[in-house]
């Protein structure tokens, strides 16, 4: 199966630009794929191995975090300097055919930062007004190890379509919902004939090489690395509750999670599910530059749905009773009995924000092998 037409149709050139915010007339919409997570987040591996041309802008800036910059004084020998990948403007084979034909593109390869499960790709040609392709395709491809960009290209690889040839605009968000199931490491994308993207997003489900978690032994059940999801969050008015589950330390304020002031006797939370039904040993809650602002207090508490799919049932069990934190420091609590469970849920008292939350632990029995199912199942 492959991929559904974009969330929203965005076509044709933006207008030139004028002064002023060049995000004004910007065009975008509320994609509900956003709520996965970014397979394309350098924070969590990901590079663009190669591309074909970058005359203009470099490869690398598709997978920038943050929104595409515009500096409009901002010219260099090769041209306008552009925050995106941009390559030069294809020509016909002769005078008498001076066209680019229509087989002719560009493309570049990305490395996932984890396998997993496609659910929505973002395509976005912010800035790119009338020198943004005139359409764009995405494939996925499953490879294991560290291939080269040779290796990917090999005839032998088997490349699925997730984005069929589609047109799409410029200065805009072309979003694309995808409905194969299946898991991939690499994406080719395409964009025809030439042109430029300032900003690739991957959204998906994270599909962890059960074998691997294996000989771990203990790891931490809820990283998004390793499978773990923040499902929903009471509050996220600064950042996104994913913060609180990805690689490494926090390195700057808005890389955690932190919520608005509350003005009531509330209190925020997110909750997870982790890699599978495991057994949680040890909790670490970070509050790495949250200083003025951090959580005051936090519990953390389990739910068990056994080790199947399906939303987690029953009553939440405190496993870490509500606990004073610090600011800017990690926090670290040794359980005295192991806790199962197949999601998570920390509560802060009464606001604020922690930076990340780690579980440590080691499948169950029954969720390592539903996870090797699903592994195979989705071709991993």
């Amino acid at each position: 199966m492959t991929a559904q037409q974009p969330s929203a149709r965005f076509t044709g050139d933006a207008n030139p630009y004028g002064g002023g915010d060049p995000y004004a007339d910007y065009r975008t919409a509320d994609f509900p794929f956003t709520q996965y997570a970014n397979l394309a987040d350098r924070q969590l591996g990901a590079g663009v191995v190669a591309a074909n041309d970058e005359f203009f802008a470099q490869r690398e800036n598709l997978l920038v975090p943050g929104a595409a910059e515009f500096d409009p004084e901002h010219f260099g020998h090769k041209g306008k300097v552009m925050d995106g990948w941009e390559t030069r403007r294809r020509r016909g084979a002769s005078a008498e055919h001076p066209w680019p034909t229509a087989e002719d593109h560009d493309w570049a390869l990305i490395r996932l930062g984890a396998p997993g499960v496609v659910r929505g790709i973002v395509v976005d040609t912010a800035h790119f007004r009338g020198n943004y392709p005139q359409a764009v395709s995405v494939e996925g491809a499953s490879v294991p190890g560290s291939p080269s960009s040779e290796e990917l290209l090999a005839d032998d690889v088997k490349w699925t379509t997730l984005v069929p040839r589609t047109a799409v605009g410029g200065h805009a968000a072309n979003g694309f919902e995808v409905s194969v199931e299946q898991c991939f490491t690499h994406l080719r994308v395409r964009q025809h004939p030439d042109g430029g993207i300032a900003r690739l997003r991957v959204h998906g489900e994270v599909v962890p090489d059960p074998r691997w978690l294996s000989v771990l032994g203990t790891f931490d059940v809820v990283a998004l690395e390793n499978g773990g999801c923040a499902e929903s969050a009471s509050n996220l008015f600064y950042s996104p509750a994913s913060n609180t589950i990805q690689p490494g330390r926090s390195r700057k304020m808005d890389d955690g999670w932190e919520t608005r002031r509350r003005r009531d006797q509330g209190n925020d939370w997110i909750s997870y599910r982790l890699t599978g039904q495991s057994e949680i040993r040890a909790i670490e809650i970070d509050t790495a530059y949250l200083k003025g602002n951090s959580a005051g207090w936090a519990s953390v508490s389990v739910k068990d749905a056994g080790a199947g799919d399906g939303a987690a049932t029953g009553e939440w069990r405190e496993i870490l009773p509500r606990t004073r934190l610090q600011p800017d420091t990690n926090h670290r609590f040794v359980l005295d009995t192991p806790a199962v469970g197949t999601h998570a849920r920390v509560d802060i008292f009464p606001d604020g924000g922690i930076s990340r939350l780690r579980l440590f632990g080691s499948l169950t029995r029954e969720g390592a092998a539903r996870l090797a199912a699903r592994h195979q199942e989705l071709g991993g």
